[in-house]
């Protein structure tokens, strides 16, 4: 058997649909199981074992060349499930010509008409990992996996003990603001070791932040490690904080504890962090504005930020209560 896997968005989301790769093994392990991304994303299937090959289209360079060439690919497979997780015409297109036996996607892909099987969208209320198990629970059944990595070995010798701090979101009112972070980090506990975590695009944040709180034990490693090298890292973490991005999902991939730090989204989103040590860290106060938008924007429509600038220090530090104590000892 010969099954695609279709999530071409971003890294967060990628993640989240290897519970699919997890629970589509667990019924038919001898099955080969491909998976395509977006180029840049295809790191994250480095050392995976159920996956067969992984497919990358690039949407940047020749977008729509690389796309005839990946529809040409993935016909030549004769795939006999073509399960599409996202809702755009693009992978619309790809699943619906296929020529695989049996496609499956969700009702909201404007070209869902042409597919096998149409699977109603559920947004507000379960996970998003419930939500992509609704495309494959009626041919398998309806448990729920968790999303999952399998990082290599690191190649930096950590100092435990320690804790992460990933500042950086593509959406500003998803980003706790800097000086928060900033606030944060001299307020840890001093024996505690900070692992600033991004991009080679967060740089230029990270090492500002690491300048400004002028604390002892802190190293900024933004765009120095891979994906995979920074779930490694964060899994051995007393605590990881992050806000509603793509590290959030990387700790739920590797079960490492998690402080989400949610501004202007909500977690009944769907994309709450998954590890069985997490927790969710939002304003305590209602605010008519929020949520002002599912993504996020590049600013307050408001001009005040109140989700993000009126969440306290004090309500992170709570979380580290248990890990601190570890670290006495």
């Amino acid at each position: 058997m010969k099954i695609l896997v279709i999530q071409t968005a971003f890294i967060g989301d990628v993640i989240l649909a290897t519970s699919l790769l997890e629970k589509l093994h667990h019924h038919y392990p001898e099955a080969e199981i491909d998976f395509l991304v977006r180029k840049g994303n295809e790191s994250l299937m480095k050392n995976h074992p159920y996956v067969h090959e992984t497919l990358v289209w690039d949407k940047k360079q020749g977008k729509y060349a690389s796309l005839w060439q990946l529809l040409k690919t993935i016909r030549s497979r004769r795939y006999q499930y073509v399960i599409n997780v996202q809702r755009f015409a693009t992978t619309g297109f790809l699943t619906a010509l296929s020529g695989a036996e049996v496609t499956v996607g969700f009702d909201k892909n404007p070209l869902s008409l042409f597919f096998t099987k149409k699977i109603v969208h559920r947004f507000d209320g379960p996970h998003e990992i419930e939500r992509n198990t609704d495309l494959i629970s009626w041919f398998t059944d309806s448990q729920v996996f968790p999303p999952q990595l399998y990082p290599f070995e690191l190649t930096i010798k950590p100092e435990p003990p320690y804790v992460c701090l990933a500042p950086s979101s593509v959406w500003f009112t998803k980003q706790y603001p800097e000086e928060k972070w900033i606030d944060l980090i001299r307020a840890l506990p001093t024996q505690v070791r900070v692992y600033l975590l991004g991009g080679p695009g967060d740089q230029e944040l990270v090492e500002r932040i690491q300048q400004t709180a002028a604390r002892a034990n802190v190293a900024s490693l933004a765009g120095k490690l891979s994906l995979l090298e920074s779930a490694a890292l964060m899994k051995g973490a007393l605590m990881n904080y992050v806000n509603d991005s793509g590290p959030m999902h990387l700790c739920s991939a590797v079960n490492a504890p998690t402080t989400a730090i949610f501004c202007s989204t909500v977690p009944t989103f769907g994309f709450g962090p998954l590890s069985v040590r997490s927790h969710i860290v939002e304003i305590q106060e209602a605010l008519s504005c929020r949520p002002c938008g599912i993504h996020g924007y590049k600013e307050c429509p408001e001009g005040h930020f109140k989700c993000g600038r009126e969440i306290k220090t004090e309500q992170l530090l709570n979380t580290l209560a248990a890990g601190s104590e570890g670290a006495k000892r």
